[in-house]
Order: structure tokens, then C-alpha cells, then sequence
């Protein structure tokens, strides 16, 4: 596995934020690209990290659980939280580790939470520049990172399903339970989820859920988790070269005539017109 790591000074202080000390303070920057001597294995930190997947498929393991992740995936784990990640054989992973310190939940209590980003998103470019400081330090280089992390935590606020508070804000009008539920399904739509499952984490009946979920969202939970999922296909079928099976896979379908299925219903069309439709507009949009 190849790796390159940059570790900031433990006593380097921004000019201004001498009493700020509530602020997430960057603690070093890892690069790693896998190859095929690395071996896995469960492990905790007492810091927050940030995986920023850059580059192929793979999955992670947090506790007891394992979630496939691929390019622009997010992945943020709490402090003392045993994960480990692993690679997709003929697709080597590639990823960015941001090891934090002060970072406030962002996980409603599951240890970790999941976001995608895409490509042309401006954390995409913050990190492509963090990256390359951390790569060849020059005088101020602990600044400009640490600067670059707070401009990522500002960008990634404005999203609904990032809260620093651990839950994202509730829309005018929503219960509390219909909008936890909701942000997990943002968080974890690539998970194989279950309407038991979802009622359990709000700790309300599954019927009762079905019922208030569609009557604050217009949709029922599960079709709420189909529609995210197709939301991210649109994006992988117009950005990337993933086969459709693998973009089934990536998204939690359990199979590739399922997701074709949703796909149709949905937009109207097969996910291959769309992607003759598609191909590579998303990044000329301005």
C-alpha cells in the first residue's frame, strides 16, 4: 500500500485564533493508494478522520458493519470508533485521511456517516489543493491547510445531510422521528435498509412511520430510499465509466434488473439512454 502522510505542528496557531480553541484544528493529511500486500485490520483513533475517497471502489467496516463506498464518497468515523477499509479487486481504492481534532458529531450516534460529492463540488477543489500543499510543504503550509479544512467544513454545512450538530436541521413542518429518519436514509442509502429497521432507529411503529413519513414528505420511506439512490445512478451513469451492474451494486440494489426497474420508473427511460443522453454533461454545467 502506498502511503505518504504530513503531520501538521502540534503548536502551530493561526494568526487571530490564539482564544479559539473550539474551532476542528487539522491534525495531519494521509494519502494511500492500495496494492495487494495491504492486510486490513479493525483499529480506532482518538481523533475524528475524514476518508475522501479519490479513486476507485472498495468498503468500509465500521464496528460490525460494511458498506461498499467508490469515487466521491465521504466517509467520516468518530473518535474511538474501530473501522478499517478495504479494496475492490481490479479497482484499487485511493483516498484522502483527515485526522481532526474538537470535530463536533456528525453521525446521530451511529459512529460514522456517509455523504457523496460530486466532482465539480468546490470541497472537491479544496481537497485537490490540500492535498498538493501537504505533498510539498513550503513556509505556511500548516496555515493553508488548516485554512482549507475550515472552507470544507463551511462548504459541507450548507448541505442537508451535514450537520455538525449530529442531526440535520428539521424542515418547517416535520416531526422530529420523520426527520432522523430521513437524514439516515441521506447518510446511508447505499446500505441494504429495511422499513423495520428505520422504524426501529426512530423507535416508532413501522406503520406509524409509513403513514407520517408520507404525510410529511409526499413519499414513503422506502420509495424515498429508492429515489435517493436513482438521484446518485444519474450521477455515476453520466460521470463515470461503471458498468450498470457495478452502479446497482455501488448503490444497494439488490440486483441489476431491480435498479433498471426503479431507473424506468422513475425517469422514464433505461439507464443506458440515459447515459447516451447524459454522458459528461453534469460537468459542463456551470
Amino acid at each position: 500500500m502506498s502511503t505518504h502522510q504530513y503531520i501538521l505542528g502540534r503548536d502551530a496557531r493561526l494568526p487571530g485564533q490564539a482564544d479559539d480553541s473550539c474551532r476542528p484544528r487539522l491534525l495531519y493529511v494521509t494519502y494511500a493508494h492500495y496494492s495487494e500486500e495491504w492486510r486490513s485490520q479493525l483499529h480506532s483513533h482518538t481523533c475524528s478522520e475524514m476518508f475522501f475517497i479519490i479513486g476507485g471502489n472498495g468498503a468500509f467496516q465500521i464496528q460490525e458493519d460494511v458498506f461498499p463506498v467508490a469515487i466521491n464518497d465521504l466517509v467520516v468515523v468518530e473518535p474511538g470508533v474501530r473501522h478499517t477499509e478495504t479494496s475492490q479487486n481490479g479497482s484499487p481504492m485511493e483516498y484522502v485521511v483527515l485526522g481532526l481534532e474538537g470535530l463536533e458529531t456528525v453521525t446521530g450516534g451511529s459512529g460514522c456517516a456517509l455523504l457523496h460529492l460530486f466532482a465539480e463540488d468546490a470541497v472537491s477543489g479544496c481537497l485537490r489543493t490540500l492535498i498538493q500543499e501537504s505533498r510539498e510543504p513550503q513556509p505556511g503550509c500548516d496555515e493553508i491547510c488548516q485554512r482549507l479544512l475550515e472552507v470544507i467544513l463551511l462548504r459541507l454545512r450548507r448541505r442537508d445531510d451535514f450537520a455538525l450538530s449530529g442531526a440535520a436541521p428539521a424542515l418547517p413542518g416535520t416531526s422530529r422521528e420523520c426527520n432522523l429518519v430521513r437524514q439516515y436514509i441521506d447518510n446511508h442509502f447505499k446500505e441494504n435498509l429495511t422499513l423495520d429497521q428505520l422504524a426501529g432507529l426512530a423507535h416508532i411503529n413501522k406503520y406509524y412511520l409509513s403513514h407520517a413519513f408520507r404525510k410529511e414528505f409526499g413519499t414513503s420511506p422506502i420509495s424515498y430510499l429508492i429515489s435517493r439512490r436513482i438521484r446518485e445512478s444519474r450521477f455515476l451513469l453520466a460521470e463515470t465509466d461503471h458498468t450498470l451492474s457495478q452502479i446497482a451494486q455501488v448503490l444497494g440494489f439488490s440486483s441489476l434488473s431491480y435498479f433498471s426497474q426503479s431507473f424506468r420508473r422513475l425517469e422514464g427511460m433505461s439507464p443506458m439512454e440515459y447515459r447516451r443522453g447524459h454522458r459528461g454533461a453534469m460537468g459542463r454545467q456551470p
